[in-house]
């Protein structure tokens, strides 16, 4: 089976500083796959380079066994919330309609078959009532919403989210993390930023743990080892006992 993603010895630097280093995995299609660590362990930085986001020292990333060039319309990516302007004048279903512009022609514009399908997923995250307000007037877990129906109706093989459930509401996460889960069970791969380790088991298939470096990267089970994670976390004990790895 053809990886959905192919890591070779990645490295990223920031101002001369390694940020990661020497990363290798491969995902295979139709996994949810978390990536944790320690604050400033590189977990964005890993995924934007992953993206092409951000310059990489060295290193080849391969999406679909082709170069991300190649590739790009089939991918989804939903950033950190913090580095939205909430304040740009576009309402939700624009913002949406925005997911379809890979599959329009040159120089088209939206037609009533996009729009409607830009209606269809903001339905799917319960947003429909919502789609003419501003985005910036919604509340932090209405927005993610608004952005995964954005990334829903570009029709995407691959989705990267990075820190969805920062600053969202329960109902919201749950939405969310349902149709990500329903994405997967279609054979689409989905790879996450997550900082809370706690619901690690209930929502991600696979985990990529960091720190500068790939620590561990398995099922949750494999990489769930109190060893694994102290190497990550660097024996912060009250930490693990918090999350719930027994020590």
């Amino acid at each position: 089976m053809q990886s959905a993603i192919s890591i070779s010895d990645l490295h990223v630097s920031y101002h001369g500083n390694e940020a990661v280093k020497g990363i290798n995995l491969a995902i295979e299609p139709g996994k949810l796959v978390g990536i944790i660590g320690p604050n400033g362990a590189g977990k964005s930085t890993f995924l934007k380079a992953m993206l092409d986001l951000i310059p990489r020292d060295k290193g080849d990333v391969k999406i679909l066994g082709q170069s991300i060039k190649v590739v790009r319309k089939k991918i989804a990516y939903v950033p950190q919330r913090s580095v939205i302007d909430w304040d740009f004048p576009i309402t939700v279903l624009d913002t949406v309609l925005l997911g379809t512009y890979p599959h329009i022609k040159l120089f088209h514009r939206p037609a009533k078959q996009e729009k409607d399908w830009a209606y269809q997923c903001l339905e799917r995250v319960g947003m429909q009532h919502f789609s003419k307000r501003q985005i910036g007037e919604l509340s932090g877990g209405q927005q993610q919403r608004v952005f995964l129906a954005r990334a829903l109706a570009q029709e995407a093989e691959l989705f990267f989210l990075d820190e969805p459930f920062v600053g969202v509401d329960v109902s919201s996460e749950e939405t969310i993390i349902k149709l990500l889960k329903e994405q997967c069970r279609t054979g689409k791969t989905v790879v996450v930023v997550h900082h809370d380790l706690s619901k690690a088991n209930d929502y991600f298939n696979e985990l990529v743990l960091l720190n500068k470096e790939l620590i561990s990267f398995g099922t949750v089970d494999e990489v769930f080892q109190p060893d694994v994670i102290a190497r990550a976390y660097h024996g912060q004990f009250a930490f693990m006992k918090e999350i719930g790895v027994s020590i």
